[in-house]
């Protein structure tokens, strides 16, 4: 069959959605599907991805104060759609594509969306009060679900707002991660040692640096370590609309930004090399860069609020509160603890995380068998 697979917020630094939509698209290809992944970009273009993807990139604006992720209208995307004829649709876009379900349904192609986050929460940080948040989003989910015939989401906490409002059409399928490119053997001491410059231990926060995800919690975390007495380090790794307010947060600190790391195998390298993981983010769904730390070894430090703690296990990793000296004393946990144990017990838990088992099911939501 032919999967057309879509999505606006998509670019070269877009993290977590543009690896899950590469590894399904690739996992897709190796099952014999046919696999164009349709995105925005700064050109129109089509070239082949490694694993067989047909990539067609769709010319269209910046929008402004997203550090630069680009959105091509979903008028476009339908008449493109028209001329590749899919047997199958999955949306990566909940907001602006939220029309393709109704186009797939008109035409009798199979159609799925993946939430990639929990529209409530994003309300309420930055538009509304949280009652009223929680009403929109409501509004709004339930048209999204009545459009498509399933709608996927990676975790329990993703999926909380369609039970909510009762959809019957959700499948929870969690994400994957690349056990060989992130693995403890990737550890590398002379690294560790030139990052850390000295600190007793080398703390590592990699993903978008933007509201949303409370980058400056990591940036507070080594303060309030620094005030307890501990010798840290922070390296940042990262891009995003909140960079230079980080960087001014964390002048005199031992923090280190070495923004975007394309490179898959350097950033596996620092992960590996890191004594632990910050990830923040109250909102997050899944948190991809967290299931990278653990599948490199590394135990991590995870927001309470978000979806993290049902994929960070005590055993490898903590949960703190939605605070800097949470945080720091999750941090200050871990590095008491047996850390060749930690090591261990992270990587066994990413390992039950692997991109084979989320490809089948998600051929099972795209194909109803």
């Amino acid at each position: 069959m032919r999967i057309v697979q879509l999505a606006n917020f998509y670019g070269p630094r877009s993290g977590g959605l543009r690896t899950a939509m590469h590894h399904l698209g690739a996992g897709y290809a190796a099952r014999g599907h046919e696999v164009v992944l349709v995105v925005p970009g700064r050109h129109g273009a089509v070239d082949e991805l490694p694993g067989g993807v047909r990539r067609v990139t769709i010319a269209a604006p910046r929008l402004p104060g997203t550090g630069g992720y680009r959105a091509v209208d979903r008028w476009r995307v339908q008449r493109l759609l028209g001329r590749l004829r899919p047997d199958a649709i999955e949306v990566s876009d909940r907001l602006t594509l939220r029309g393709l379900g109704t186009w797939a349904a008109r035409r009798g192609v199979p159609s799925v969306v993946i939430s990639h986050e929990r529209l409530d929460r994003l309300l309420g940080q930055f538009l509304l009060p949280q009652a009223t948040a929680r009403r929109v989003a409501d509004a709004a989910n339930t048209r999204m679900a009545a459009a498509y015939d399933t709608v996927v989401c990676t975790t329990s906490f993703a999926r909380a707002e369609f039970d909510r409002i009762g959809a019957e059409n959700v499948r929870q399928v969690p994400l994957g991660v690349d056990l060989t490119t992130f693995s403890p053997l990737h550890r590398d001491p002379r690294l560790r040692a030139s990052l850390a410059e000295g600190a007793d231990a080398l703390l590592v926060h990699c993903g978008r640096l933007s509201p949303e995800k409370h980058p400056e919690r990591s940036v507070d975390t080594v303060a309030a370590l620094l005030d307890a007495g501990h010798r840290v380090r922070l390296v940042v790794a990262g891009e995003g609309p909140r960079r230079p307010a980080l960087e001014r947060r964390a002048a005199g600190l031992p923090v280190t930004f070495v923004g975007f790391v394309p490179e898959r195998g350097r950033l596996a390298r620092l992960l590996a090399s890191a004594d632990v993981s910050l990830a923040p983010g109250p909102h997050e769904t899944f948190g991809l860069s967290a299931l990278e730390a653990l599948a490199s070894g590394t135990p991590v430090v995870v927001s309470a609020s978000s979806a993290l703690p049902e994929i960070v296990a005590p055993s490898c990793g903590a949960t703190a509160a939605d605070d800097p000296v949470a945080f720091a004393a999750g941090v200050s946990g871990l590095l008491a603890g047996d850390g060749a144990a930690r090591r261990s017990a992270a990587r066994t838990r990413a390992e039950q995380f692997g991109w084979p088992a989320s490809v089948d099911r998600m051929l099972v939501a795209l194909t109803g068998s």
